[in-house]
């Protein structure tokens, strides 16, 4: 049954997003005869979960009613103390969820205490993909212990991220997508909580790949760049504007001359090899699981772009088309290295989805299915 608050209360989590992680982003509502007598969102800077804040407005009005929140309501210690007691001791009659949470330290311990203590439990369906969408790099995390991995493109119709660069002198290779496109690309970067590039990329195009929306996150966006020899500048936009938000992965046949400028300026530099000598990135998806950075979106070159999808490290894309067509031989395709051979092995996609951006601009989403990967 479609329930009108638990969507109010979806509405209060989504405030939330991009300013949680890595926690995710709940919303609740607590409703007596029929009035919200209290409501609340949960933001990593305000601590409180979005069940006390409804709690604390609702005060002693909370006594015998409902509660509609999004996510089941956590059972054990972590920053604040568990909400679930703090239902049960203001009086809550009625608790509404739209998911269970994944989290291996709730995942059902939270509806059993409530239960416990004679508060009727209801999970309405109905609501729970769209509460799993608004946390889909916290679900995905509590569930494989990775990062959620995204690669995003700006693409033409025939596949390319850019022309080829003849060596002309004031040469640019200007944008392939439109302003409002660019726009919703910042979106994605807000919710992430760590951005991933080559250094192909930064000494082409001497980015930044900071936050630009202006929006309050729950941290710093971490900036990651790979680049096995560290030619990285010291004088790059890049490291100019670093805040100890930089990390640069590298081999050990990286310079230490270089290693210690780059260091001297803030940045973070970790070795990562593979087996043939060049930087690992599963190697950096594991540290970022390690301290919690729980998604990752990779916006990177063509070669980069291959190996996070031929390795089973990316789990997504994000691919934006411009109504453009470059043509050529030596246009630089979304993804190159060595490719697939044949076309019955070719890398395929599920669960698609088609976004418009602009009138003339949309964009595929796109999973990649875990069981056809490597590991």
């Amino acid at each position: 049954m479609m329930q009108p608050h638990l969507k109010e209360a979806l509405e209060l989590a989504a405030l939330g997003v991009g300013r949680v992680s890595p926690n995710p982003a709940v919303g609740a509502v607590i409703v007596k005869d029929g009035t919200v007598v209290g409501a609340g969102y949960h933001t990593w800077a305000g601590v409180k979960h979005a069940e006390i804040l409804a709690l604390k407005e609702a005060g002693d009005r909370a006594r015998g009613a409902t509660m509609y929140v999004t996510l089941e309501p956590c059972s054990h210690h972590g920053r604040t103390a568990p909400c679930v007691d703090a239902l049960i001791a203001a009086g809550i009659r009625k608790v509404v969820a739209a998911l269970q949470d994944p989290n291996p330290q709730v995942r059902g311990s939270g509806f059993a205490k409530l239960v416990q203590a004679g508060i009727e439990v209801e999970i309405d369906s109905a609501y729970a993909s769209q509460s799993e969408a608004l946390n889909e790099a916290f679900v995905h995390f509590m569930k494989t212990r990775r990062p959620l991995v995204t690669v995003k493109a700006a693409l033409t119709l025939d596949g390319k991220i850019a022309a080829p660069d003849d060596g002309t002198p004031g040469f640019t290779p200007g944008w392939i997508t439109s302003e409002d496109a660019r726009k919703h690309v910042q979106t994605i970067r807000h919710n992430s909580d760590a951005i991933l590039t080559g250094i192909g990329t930064v000494l082409a195009d001497d980015c930044m790949l900071t936050d630009r929306t202006g929006e309050e996150r729950s941290r710093p966006l971490l900036r990651i760049v790979l680049d096995s020899l560290l030619r990285l500048p010291p004088e790059s936009r890049m490291v100019a504007s670093c805040h100890n938000d930089v990390m640069v992965v590298t081999t050990s046949a990286a310079s230490a001359e270089r290693r210690k400028r780059l260091e001297e300026k803030g940045v973070r530099v970790e070795v990562f090899e593979d087996a043939d000598g060049r930087v690992d990135l599963r190697a950096v998806t594991e540290l970022l699981a390690r301290e919690k950075y729980i998604s990752l979106m990779i916006e990177a070159g063509s070669r980069v772009n291959w190996t996070a999808l031929e390795t089973g490290v990316a789990d997504k894309i994000y691919f934006y088309y411009a109504p453009k067509v470059l043509g050529g031989t030596n246009s630089v395709p979304v993804a190159g290295g060595p490719g697939r051979r044949r076309r019955t092995d070719a890398i395929e996609f599920e669960r698609v989805q088609l976004h418009q951006i602009t009138k003339n601009e949309f964009a595929v989403e796109g999973w990649l299915p875990r069981e056809a990967l490597p590991l």
